[in-house]
């Protein structure tokens, strides 16, 4: 049932995994639990390292105990989380046939790492269930941050003359798989001031449901 890409793959991020310290494998699974519930649109595993974790604590910590782990494989460790709660979700397992499917396919969990995902989808199992069964109806991705400057135009397309002020746009967007991805534009003054305007227009309409 969990089979997730290479086997060489999985085993790798699984010694990756036994290299955390258990109470940061446990917020993880926790922020992945916490996405699949809607209670958060993605996990952003460098949110995860920045918020309790700073990413230079994390590094010293592990070294300090003769351990080096980057940001690359924290995300691995992340996209593994979330399948295997995914497929829990899926396949209606419980806390017991989730715990003893991971241990078929590896023989590399550690009894303590399995009691913490033993003990996390047993509290939360069935609140990602409901949601999950919500989502499969309606398939959209989140806008999770909007960020704008302003700025003056040394050279563009739309402005003909230098020095024309231009707002420049970036979107952070969640996808329905909870992967984050960045999206960058730029809107002469004009433009921004209608982009403005219907916004305000979709707020008035909001109000009104």
């Amino acid at each position: 049932m969990f089979e997730l890409g290479q086997s060489a793959d999985f085993d790798h991020t699984l010694e990756s995994i036994g290299r955390l310290p258990s109470d940061l494998f446990a917020e993880t699974c926790q922020q992945v639990l916490i996405h699949l519930q809607g209670r958060i649109p993605a996990v952003d595993s460098a949110n995860i390292c920045d918020s309790k974790h700073a990413v230079f604590f994390l590094e010293q910590r592990l070294q300090n105990a003769g351990i080096r782990l980057d940001l690359a494989a924290l995300e691995k460790i992340i996209h593994m989380v979330l399948f295997i709660f995914r497929t829990a979700a899926k396949n209606n397992l419980s806390s017991e046939q989730l715990v003893t499917e991971l241990s078929e396919r590896s023989s590399k969990w550690s009894k303590q790492f399995l009691q913490v995902i033993h003990k996390l989808w047993n509290e939360q199992g069935k609140l990602v269930l409901v949601h999950q069964d919500t989502k499969a109806m309606i398939n959209v991705g989140k806008l999770v941050d909007l960020q704008w400057r302003l700025g003056m135009a040394v050279s563009s397309d739309t402005c003909r003359s230098l020095n024309y002020p231009y707002v420049s746009m970036t979107l952070k967007v969640a996808d329905s798989a909870g992967q984050l991805s960045i999206k960058s534009f730029e809107m002469t003054i004009p433009q921004f001031q209608n982009f403005f305007r219907q916004f305000k227009e979709m707020a008035a309409v909001l109000e009104t449901v």
